[in-house]
């Protein structure tokens, strides 16, 4: 692919990819990670309920599931913590 075919921007890119044009050289895939998730577990824990109301109220604020807001806020705080 020439340099001038090449994405200036994350917008030209995202245009790009959302009509459908072949963004295939403009990754660079010797960099990419193919990440595999174990079975899913489920997880009880018992919250008081002021906590249950913030969370339900950032809920419907952003219009995210509940579990999936919880979850990511998990996600995000394990890659804090975990080292890679």
């Amino acid at each position: 692919m020439t340099k001038e075919n090449l994405a200036k921007n994350t917008k030209e890119f995202d245009r790009r990819f959302d009509s459908g044009e072949d963004i295939l050289d403009l990754i660079d895939l010797s960099t990419a990670k193919i990440i595999r998730r174990g079975e899913k577990v489920r997880l009880t824990i018992e919250i008081d309920e002021s906590l249950f109301n913030d969370i339900d109220d950032i809920r419907k604020q952003t219009g995210v599931d509940r579990n999936d807001l919880i979850q990511s806020w998990l996600h995000e705080k394990i890659k804090e913590k975990k080292p890679i």
